[in-house]
């Protein structure tokens, strides 16, 4: 029985606060360290500005080196702070995008597929680009607060010279944080829109690598790659877009910064002219408003990529927070049952209904390709319970009541177009290596030419999505995948329509051979499968139309002879 997901969504926010939670130890650890280094790039105006006062009052050589001294520990001070404190923060930041990374490629692996609207390569780049600039929230927090020390000991030091230094630090940094937010909040946005831009174009790339023999075959390569040329320009016109905005943020930064640092050197040196403050205190001012640019940058800098941090989370969430397409149950069948399909209504199948026998091979011929489709769809529990009518029963069990791992256990669908991994033929064939019919496998899949044509045989490398196979080797490879599983229930649809015709035939026995004794559907218009079958069924609009063996059919049913004799 399925109960709907109570799940709590896990937004944005929570996936910047649980990196952050769980990274604490380290951010406390880098805020400290690099709390000094900020403290002490600081300290160095502070300390010539006190050298310069005490050399010139006490002119002694003793007060020369006991400065000398106090520069060298600020100069140490700051050089190691700097080194261990970045460390430590890009250690964490590193290791915190690994584990979103693993937990991104954990959802598309769960045996359950999520309920999202992006496509494989939208998914790699938020698995990658996203998760790393999520995970630089770790870095940012620290850098923010440690920039926010050195504003906050170069107003109290300047206050202590004069007041209005100390307030117009203040108030100054005040005014470009606010005008900053404005901006910052513009990069977000723009930046959240290209990335899923980004990730479309990436989409399309993986989408026409996929498909370029065929592209190449009927001459649609031309228009394919127009089609890419329209996705990935828009993904530049955003790129464009995002880098005037930064660009933007960075100058209103630098200008901003560079007219407090110059209100402060002025407002000093008036100050100091007027008699207000000594030479001591003036040199230590003129310093700070120079060396208080690279804090105020960093300061201001932190709102930016807060939000770009919050633009990736938010990509992130889409894949986390995706409920799945169906809930399981936890029942499992029975051993050796009947598969059954009892009025089922989906898409194309309107009251579908027939009963597979345990032990019995049976081939459904589809005349219309989404029926055929339609029907794999629900078979491999990718079609959500409440999606269609009917009920498919599994050993006695209905399906929406049986685990993910007793349905996979128990009944295999192979796809059409199944995934072919970088590796070897072996650990396609047998990716647990708890097969023990992967001989038998390769031989009833007519695999055996690929083996016997390489010098490794089956540990022969395999390029991802076997990109070194031809498109009858993967499909034959996918098949022999299917047979080594060695399933209660095996489901196969159109197992070989990229194969020759002979070819054809002698996968045919093979597999009826191989499969004696368990339930096998084929769902194809091969002549050479069909006739192998204990029986035929006519899938037409949705409904079994006819019932009998193939030879049966092809004397007696003239339709059936159009849409399947070759």
């Amino acid at each position: 029985m399925t109960t709907p997901d109570t799940r709590r969504p896990r937004p944005a926010s929570d996936i910047l606060r649980t990196a952050l939670r769980r990274n604490r130890g380290a951010m406390i650890w880098g805020t400290v360290l690099m709390g000094l280094y900020q403290a002490g790039e600081t300290a160095f105006p502070i300390a010539l500005g006190l050298i310069v006062e005490h050399t010139m009052r006490d002119r002694s050589l003793g007060s020369l080196g006991l400065s000398i001294a106090a520069l060298a520990v600020i100069i140490t001070t700051v050089s190691l702070s700097w080194r261990f404190g970045m460390r430590i923060l890009q250690k964490a930041n590193t290791t915190e995008a690994h584990r979103w990374r693993v937990k991104v490629a954990a959802c598309g692996l769960q045996p359950v597929a999520r309920d999202v609207d992006l496509k494989s390569g939208e998914i790699l780049t938020i698995a990658t680009e996203d998760a790393d600039q999520t995970a630089d929230i770790i870095e940012v927090v620290p850098l923010l607060i440690s920039s926010l020390v050195a504003v906050v000991v170069a107003a109290v030091a300047l206050g202590l010279a004069d007041i209005r230094l100390g307030l117009l630090v203040i108030v100054g940094t005040a005014a470009i944080m606010s005008v900053l937010s404005v901006l910052s909040k513009r990069i977000g946005s723009s930046t959240q829109e290209q990335q899923a831009r980004v990730a479309r174009a990436g989409a399309k790339v993986a989408d026409l690598i996929t498909g370029l023999r065929p592209l190449h075959g009927f001459g649609g390569n031309h228009a394919a790659f127009r089609s890419y040329r329209k996705v990935s320009t828009e993904a530049r016109l955003q790129a464009v877009t995002v880098a005037k905005v930064n660009g933007a943020y960075a100058g209103a930064a630098l200008a901003l910064n560079a007219v407090l640092a110059g209100a402060v050197t002025l407002t000093a040196g008036w100050l100091a002219f007027d008699g207000q403050i000594n030479i001591g205190e003036l040199v230590m001012a003129v310093g700070l408003a120079q060396f208080i640019m690279e804090p105020l940058r960093l300061f201001s800098e932190m709102p930016k990529y807060v939000m770009i941090a919050r633009a990736s989370a938010e990509r992130m969430a889409l894949v986390l927070t995706a409920p799945p397409v169906t809930t399981p149950g936890s029942e499992h069948p029975a051993a050796g049952g009947n598969l059954e399909i009892d009025c089922v209504r989906y898409e194309t199948l309107r009251d579908l209904k027939f009963t597979v026998a345990a032990g019995e091979f049976v081939a459904i011929a589809a005349y219309q390709p989404r029926a055929a489709a339609d029907l794999a769809a629900v078979l491999a529990a990718n079609v959500p319970r409440d999606a269609y009518e009917g009920a498919v029963r599994v050993g006695g069990q209905e399906l929406g009541e049986l685990s993910v791992e007793a349905v996979r256990a128990h009944m295999l669908v192979n796809p059409y177009d199944g995934e072919i991994f970088a590796g070897t033929l072996r650990t396609n064939i047998d990716p647990s290596g708890t097969s023990r019919t992967v001989p038998e496998a390769v031989e009833a899949s007519m695999l055996t030419d690929v083996v016997a044509l390489h010098r490794d045989g089956l540990d022969y490398g395999v390029r991802d999505r076997g990109a070194n196979l031809s498109g009858g080797q993967r499909q034959r490879l996918s098949l022999a995948r299917a047979l080594a599983a060695d399933g209660e229930i095996l489901v196969l649809h159109d197992p070989t329509t990229a194969v020759d015709a002979v070819t054809e035939q002698l996968i045919a026995r093979n597999v009826a051979k191989l499969r004696r004794g368990r339930t096998t559907v084929v769902i194809t218009s091969s002549p050479a499968l069909l006739d192998v079958a204990d029986r035929v069924l006519v899938l037409d609009e949705g409904v079994v139309t006819a019932e009998d063996t193939h030879r049966n059919l092809l004397a007696d049913d003239a339709d059936y002879c159009l849409a399947v004799a070759r």
